[in-house]
């Protein structure tokens, strides 16, 4: 029985095997292979997703940088430890980042629908602040994206049939924002930073088009709403004239713009209309609060291509005016809405000089309406290449800030009764002007990589009397001691060293 059953299973394991064999020899259908092909219908880099329609091109860049007399990137050291100008103070800072962009396009019956997504990683040496112990505390109260590895999403929108909608540059901005030939932080300009929108642009052809927007202004156009009632020596000692007041969100800002855009260069008008709605004037609703205010902006920007002075060569020019919309002139990287500089002295009882300025949005006290903010500035550069390897730029921009007679009498009033202010002639102030002139000379050896160095020498204009002083309290965290100080303009000279490979 043994042996029959052998024979049995050896017979049939032989059979499966010449029949696994003789199947193995059969025709296999194998799916056709798809290759990657190139997509010229938009430009160079873009690529056809297999097995779609759709278009894709990736790109970005990775930087590496440190500035040097200062810890911001890149920013003048304008407050906090980099304004105290003592040994908390950074002479350097590092910063690397890993930048990525995906660009898709589909072609439809209706028009090419786009997405564009750009997001970085973004490493930067953190600071030490005072711990008011006799010690010090590591900090990243500096800035955003310090002393870790901070993700950022810069971009993200969708585009279709003329409207464009996500997170987007903002339509009241040009392509150069507050970079016309720099790097450092510019006021005087629509800042880059993009903004959530709502927006159709119409075509009118040749490089002619208008945008209307509907925009968030929470994360981008706000700048202070100051409730001067509840003004603090230490925020005043820091540059700002009261405790920060928003309400939420109730209106986007709404943004009309036409530019041409052409061989010869670029050109642009926008406006812009920023509701002011403040919380209220203590700490419950039945304080009351004062009421909504909408304030404007407005921009005119100019850059021409390829002027006599070389091949490529550029020239670019913006002005802006504002009431109640400081954000479009002074944004979030130019120190704004605060300043407090240090220096020295030549006044008998003083133990040093400080610039302190603030620029809002609008400031109110307990009972009162909104008194809206005017600024108004200019900013340019202009670009010189010298070869296909080298090139050079020089810039500058300069703007203002004016508090009306009401708005001064609040400040003021805080300024005396908190700090004991000690006017020279000409009295209490808070108007300033800010301004900054520099150079920049980058080459780049092989495509896509290039070096460069920038010098910048920015000045914190106060219009407080000459001979003025204030007496600050003691702040721990920029180890300043409770003394008199003399108002006094300040400056300050930095540098910035980078390395950037684009690709």
């Amino acid at each position: 029985m043994k042996m029959a059953k052998s024979l049995f299973l050896g017979s049939t394991a032989g059979l499966i095997a010449i029949g696994g064999a003789q199947a193995a020899d059969l025709p296999v259908k194998v799916k056709a292979i798809e290759y990657v092909k190139v997509c010229s219908l938009y430009g160079a880099g873009f690529y056809y997703i297999p097995g779609t329609d759709t278009c894709i091109k990736l790109g970005g860049y990775l930087r590496a940088e440190t500035t040097l007399g200062t810890s911001y990137h890149y920013d003048a050291p304008t407050s906090f430890v980099g304004g105290a100008q003592n040994r908390l103070s950074e002479y350097y800072s590092w910063r690397a980042r890993q930048d990525i962009s995906v660009d898709t396009r589909t072609a439809t019956e209706y028009g090419v629908v786009r997405t564009f997504g750009e997001f970085a990683f973004t490493y930067t040496g953190g600071a030490y602040s005072g711990a008011g112990t006799g010690g010090t505390t590591y900090t990243s109260s500096i800035g955003s994206q310090v002393s870790s590895g901070t993700p950022g999403l810069y971009y993200a929108f969708i585009q279709f049939a003329g409207f464009t909608i996500g997170k987007a540059t903002s339509q009241f901005s040009t392509p150069w924002g507050q970079y016309a030939a720099n790097a450092i932080e510019l006021p005087g300009a629509g800042g880059w930073d993009p903004a959530n929108q709502f927006a159709y642009t119409f075509d009118f052809g040749q490089g002619v088009t208008a945008s209307v927007s509907a925009e968030d202004p929470v994360s981008r156009s706000q700048l202070a709403i100051w409730n001067v009632s509840a003004a603090t020596a230490g925020g005043l000692a820091a540059g700002a004239y009261g405790a920060s007041d928003f309400g939420g969100a109730r209106a986007p800002d709404l943004i009309g713009s036409v530019t041409v855009d052409q061989a010869w260069g670029y050109f642009k008008a926008s406006a812009a209309a920023h509701n002011n709605h403040a919380a209220y004037y203590g700490a419950t609703e039945v304080a009351g609060h004062p009421a909504d205010k909408w304030g404007w902006a407005g921009q005119v920007a100019l850059s021409i291509k390829n002027i006599p002075t070389g091949a490529g060569d550029s020239v670019s020019v913006t002005g802006v005016y504002t009431n109640g919309a400081s954000r479009y002139n002074f944004h979030d990287y130019t120190g704004a809405p605060s300043y407090a500089m240090y220096g020295g002295t030549g006044i008998a009882g003083a133990y040093q000089s400080v610039g302190i300025a603030g620029v809002s949005d609008a400031v109110f006290v307990a009972g009162s309406g909104q008194e809206l903010t005017t600024t108004y500035g200019i900013s340019g550069g202009y670009n010189h290449n010298w070869s296909p390897q080298w090139v050079s730029s020089i810039f500058g921009a300069y703007a203002a800030v004016r508090y009306n007679a009401t708005a001064k009498g609040y400040i003021c009033g805080a300024f005396v009764a908190t700090l004991a202010l000690s006017s020279g002639p000409g009295g209490c102030n808070p108007d300033f002007n800010y301004a900054v002139v520099g150079t920049r000379t980058g080459w780049t050896p092989v495509k896509g990589l290039t070096f460069s160095a920038e010098l910048a020498y920015t000045m914190l204009d106060q219009k407080y009397a000459s001979g003025s002083t204030v007496t600050l309290p003691v702040q721990t965290s920029i180890a300043k001691p409770a003394a008199t100080y003399e108002l006094k303009d300040q400056n300050a000279l930095t540098l910035l060293l980078r390395a950037q490979r684009t690709f």
